[in-house]
């Protein structure tokens, strides 16, 4: 900074600039607050439906949530230039300040070009003489240093936080200059460590990157800054070379422990780095895909998409990053496979490879893995990728179908049908040398996420949009697929905890599809109302898919829980008398109580099938495993009753409730849940032993029970005159279902391979 810009600047416009941005954050702050009470808030209780349920609405709830990061925004640059105006008056005053003390020291100080000059007077000369007119200007020149870093860094940490993102703003929150600086700063210093020659990175320096990394892992600025300063190759060379002993020795001795810290620190990072949107990070997600399928160095073997998937298995990576990434690594699929035709020998963990991977869980040498846990807090790059093609008719390979005239011809196959039903998973061994199961548990994962929504182990919110076209095809293909081979699932039921809670979100899909035999067809939409797209599933696909399911305890409470939740929210919604008759259920109250206590029976008697399988079959699965994974459901439902998900009128499944919002949809399905868990003894079916009768009479009565308490408290809340009679009508209808779920399994008992009752 010059001199004289210092000591005769005046403030004015900087003074006038914070001001107007305290102004601007105000006003911001109310538009903030009616996005989020009145946008969105209306977007969430209107009664949306088709297109405008899905679309509109997730496209309102993306608007309001900018109005968030604007807010967030505009105080960060307020902080940042409130900071800088008041460090910079506390620069000139310091200057002026030592420019009297040097005057009445005896010395001048005047400008000179961007400079300045310190002259001592001839007569009477300064106390020390030259010391005194070399320590003046040694102070001042501190003095314009500091001023110019101040400047400086405010310039380049307001245009890193612009820059963030193209459109939109960025939700970067910073106190102060300071604090925005030294995130820069920190990044660059980081990116300097890990592009060292990794022979000579100390273990100094490891805890260093490690403890830097953990702690601005989150931080946009600094994560763009690290990634473009390590860039692309510099991020798989680094990774490749500290996961091997034999390139540091004492590193990895003294540190093979945090290895792990530092992949999930790193993996943080990148995630957050790849979401701000600038020519830097475009230009990094670019070559970071194109470097997938080449050596990580030369006389390497290791390629580019082993490393990198091992640094996306935690955060949340750009959506088009993972699509692109994804479908080149697919196609890096296909030619390793020889178009599916065997396993991906390029893929396979050899006994002198490093184990890329730090989590226990797997070596970290197929790159499918890591890519489908990035997928699992990704929905909707998951949802895409998994509706993807994988192979077409076109193409040469050996996958065949049979056509409608029962002919066999070439297959065409998705990412979803090659992954789930056709790859030959390369071997992995977790760090015990057990057989891993993480390949396909990421895969279950990264469905959760492609079919709900939202990432996988997450619940769905009030802003949790409706399931799209795609979302529901997806759905509708995982169903049929396991159905058709039931061992999909059942060879791998550590998938079933994913699929079960999948399950749990579509059930108002699953029960219009246990509903294609009355003769109200037409109005089953009115009975189980969806907001978005409806997954059309066969009737027989779906008992195949729920008996499946429900052989594993996990699989089988998210069911259990979701759909007991779903029954009471039901009644409720149906019983309200001012609900709109164009939404109504048009038949008595009578047959509106038995079609729902049946439909519920239905799913429940197709579930307790599963588990007398699981428990009386070769899977021997103890009765006490099913109460301790239904239990483990109050865990994550406590307090959380009564929140609807969905919009206005319709609604859809969650295992929190799976009612319409308002009305006493929390009231009763928190009485039935409460009932529920109360009700759960782990003695109750173990008592029973090997008898299937009294097991399937024991499951129907206790459903029996619940769908009475869910009639009569929906009867209550709304009080209806018909609550003396519900009991009866919950009876027949629940006697129905259960009969229905017998009748259907017994039609696919072979594949069920269980006794099915009578």
């Amino acid at each position: 900074m010059d001199f004289e810009a210092l000591h005769s600047a005046n403030f004015k416009t900087l003074d006038d600039t914070v001001d107007a941005w305290t102004k601007m954050l105000a006003k911001l702050a109310d538009l903030k607050k009616d996005a989020r009470d009145g946008l969105r808030g209306k977007a969430n209780k209107a009664n949306w439906a088709g297109y405008n349920a899905t679309v509109s609405r997730e496209f309102i709830g993306k608007t309001a949530e900018e109005f968030n990061d604007a807010h967030t925004q505009a105080e960060s640059i307020r902080n940042i230039i409130r900071d800088t105006q008041g460090e910079l008056k506390t620069q000139q005053r310091l200057l002026k300040e030592a420019i009297e003390r040097g005057r009445n020291n005896h010395m001048s100080v005047k400008p000179a070009g961007s400079g300045f000059t310190v002259t001592p007077n001839p007569d009477p000369k300064p106390a020390n003489g030259q010391t005194d007119v070399d320590a003046l200007r040694d102070e001042l020149q501190g003095i314009l240093n500091t001023a110019t870093e101040v400047d400086n860094t405010a310039s380049t940490s307001l245009k890193a936080l612009v820059d963030l993102t193209d459109y939109g703003f960025s939700g970067q929150k910073y106190a102060d200059r300071d604090s925005a600086a030294a995130a820069i700063k920190e990044a660059e210093n980081l990116a300097r460590i890990a592009k060292k020659n990794p022979e000579d990175l100390t273990v100094k320096e490891f805890d260093t990157l490690n403890a830097g990394l953990k702690k601005y892992s989150g931080d946009e600025l600094f994560s763009e800054r690290f990634a473009e300063q390590l860039g692309p190759k510099g991020t798989l060379e680094f990774w490749d070379a500290i996961t091997d002993p034999a390139t540091n020795r004492e590193v990895y001795s003294e540190r093979r422990e945090q290895l792990g810290d530092l992949q999930k620190n790193l993996s943080l990072t990148l995630a957050t780095a790849t979401q701000a949107d600038t020519p830097e990070m475009r230009r990094w997600t670019y070559e970071m895909t194109d470097l997938g399928s080449q050596p990580v160095h030369k006389n390497s073997t290791t390629m580019g998409f082993q490393v990198m998937s091992n640094l996306m298995r935690w955060g949340n990576f750009d959506d088009q990053f993972l699509k692109s990434y994804g479908s080149e690594l697919m196609e890096t699929e296909k030619a390793a496979t020889s178009n599916g035709r065997h396993g991906a020998t390029v893929w396979t963990h050899m006994g002198m490879d490093p184990n890329l991977n730090r989590t226990g869980e797997d070596s970290g040498s197929d790159p499918m893995i890591g890519y489908l846990k990035a997928l699992s807090n990704s929905p909707d790059a998951a949802t895409e990728f998994f509706n993807d093609p994988f192979l077409s008719t076109d193409e040469d390979h050996d996958f065949k179908e049979k056509n409608e005239d029962g002919k066999e011809v070439k297959a065409s196959l998705s990412n979803f049908d090659y992954l789930f039903e056709e790859r030959d998973w390369p071997p992995e061994r977790d760090e015990d040398g057990d057989n891993s199961i993480s390949g396909r548990n990421n895969l279950a994962m990264a469905l959760e996420a492609g079919t709900t929504g939202h990432p996988a182990g997450e619940l769905p919110t009030i802003d949790t949009p409706p399931h799209n076209p795609e979302q529901a095809k997806l759905m509708e293909s995982m169903v049929a697929s396991i159905s058709d081979d039931p061992g999909r699932l059942k060879d791998h039921s550590y998938m079933s905890d994913s699929v079960g809670q999948i399950a749990s979100e579509y059930l108002p899909d699953i029960n219009r599809a246990t509903a294609d035999g009355g003769s109200e067809n037409e109005s089953v939409p009115k009975l189980f109302p969806i907001a978005g797209t409806a997954a059309d599933m066969q009737h027989t696909d779906v008992t195949r898919f729920l008996a499946t399911v429900g052989q594993n305890p996990e699989g089988y409470a998210a069911i259990e829980v979701g759909q007991k939740a779903y029954m009471a929210g039901l009644m409720d919604y149906h019983l309200d008398p001012d609900l709109p008759a164009d939404s109504r259920y048009p038949h008595s109250t009578e047959e509106t109580i038995k079609e729902i206590a049946r439909r519920s029976g239905e799913v429940e008697g197709t579930l307790a099938i599963g588990r007398n399988e699981a428990v009386l079959g070769d899977a021997k699965t103890a009765d006490d495993e099913f109460e301790h994974a239904t239990n483990q459901k109050k865990n994550t439902i406590s307090g959380l009753v009564g929140l609807g998900v969905g919009v206005g009128t319709s609604f859809i499944a969650s295992p929190i409730v799976g009612a319409a919002v308002g009305g006493a949809a929390g009231t009763v399905t928190g009485v039935v849940l409460e009932q529920f868990f109360k009700d759960t003894d782990p003695e109750n079916l173990a008592g029973l032993g090997h008898d299937v009768g009294l097991r399937w009479e024991a499951s129907k009565d206790a459903q029996t029970d619940m769908a009475r308490v869910a009639g009569e408290e929906a009867a209550k809340a709304h009080k209806s005159p018909d609550a003396e009679r519900i009991q009866e009508w919950t009876r027949i209808g629940t006697t129905d279902g259960f009969n229905d779920a017998s009748t259907s399994a017994r039609r696919m008992a072979d594949d069920l391979e269980t006794e099915i009752p009578t």
